[in-house]
């Protein structure tokens, strides 16, 4: 046999062999190791945390671990930082109420009044408020629906009559909120007002376990207005006064603190700032609503911002010193 025949045979055999070869492992089932045996059900992803409930995690890797409790109310713990007076004989404990997105430890008003005040005989509690469910719903309303279009539908009405549903929708009807929505986002405020008092609740039981003389619930921002709520619905015998800080009502709720601090049998400080309009309008609003009850306790007090954060706090742990402890001298 030629050599050039001799030389061809083995890459001809190789030829034939190669594509069977491919074929059968073609053919052969995919390993089926990714698959979950039968009966077994799918892992289940883990809730995410709440947002108030990370900025607590991470608080506890910053502040002193004798400054941290951790507070139960039911299946619900949360994080509240304690400082003892530093005297012999603490006047009482404040229950400090943070506002919307603030932490237990807030650099503006929450934070320096916890530090600050257990120097003048006042011990602090700075508690965690949960996330509200309430402030992540936005205003939904029943829309027009495309197809029908006042002015073309007005325009397309034989008489007077088929014209009057039209307008009534694209007066009043189209701003009308569902029924059904508005039940469930009155559910979802309630359900946020019960959490809140629940931890306030949490809060003053622990003030009582530390033979508190006078409790006193402060709050700033919306924490003001759940602090005053909570007196309004609660009206707890424990709890002696009331501060409040730039106070503010959250959007969604009712009723607002114009109709809540008349309300209030005990002692009530409003504390606000007189440079920023819409607070100002609001604390004169407090203030009239007050006056016309008798025997009021409410007592407001004005103060400028300044531009120093330092300062500014200073300024405001001044004024609820110069309040909790009016003997002072210098205040």
């Amino acid at each position: 046999m030629p050599s050039v025949y001799r030389l061809a045979l083995p890459a001809l055999c190789l030829s034939l062999i190669l594509p069977s070869a491919f074929s059968v492992q073609a053919d052969e089932p995919a390993p089926a190791a990714a698959e979950q045996p039968a009966g077994e059900k799918p892992t289940e992803r883990q809730p995410l945390l709440e947002r108030s409930q990370e900025e607590a995690n991470a608080l506890e890797r910053k502040v002193p671990l004798q400054e941290q409790q951790q507070l139960q109310t039911g299946s619900d713990t949360f994080l509240a930082l304690w400082k003892p007076a530093n005297t012999s004989e603490p006047k009482g404990a404040v229950i400090i109420i943070p506002g919307a997105g603030e932490t237990a430890d807030w650099p503006q008003v929450v934070g320096p009044l916890r530090k600050k005040l257990p120097d003048v005989e006042w011990s602090s509690l700075s508690i965690t408020l949960p996330d509200l469910q309430s402030d992540v719903i936005a205003p939904r309303v029943v829309e027009v629906p495309p197809e029908v279009k006042p002015a073309d539908a007005a325009a397309a009405a034989p008489d007077a009559t088929t014209a009057a549903p039209i307008e009534q929708i694209a007066g009043g009807e189209a701003d009308a909120v569902d029924p059904a929505i508005a039940q469930t986002d009155e559910e979802h405020a309630r359900a946020d007002a019960e959490r809140i008092f629940a931890r306030i609740d949490a809060a003053l039981a622990y003030a009582e376990q530390q033979s508190a003389r006078s409790i006193v619930l402060l709050g700033h921002g919306t924490g003001a207005y759940w602090a005053a709520r909570y007196l309004n619905e609660k009206q707890p015998a424990q709890i002696a006064r009331l501060v409040m800080i730039a106070a503010q009502t959250p959007a969604t709720a009712k009723p607002g603190l114009a109709e809540l601090t008349p309300t209030l049998k005990i002692p009530t400080a409003d504390i606000f700032y007189t440079d920023k309009p819409l607070d100002r309008n609001a604390a004169l609003e407090r203030l009239q609503a007050s006056k016309r009850l008798k025997g009021s306790t409410f007592s407001q007090v004005s103060l400028k911002s300044v531009p120093d954060s330092a300062a500014q706090q200073e300024q405001v742990f001044r004024r609820v010193r110069g309040w909790l402890n009016p003997q002072n001298p210098g205040n």
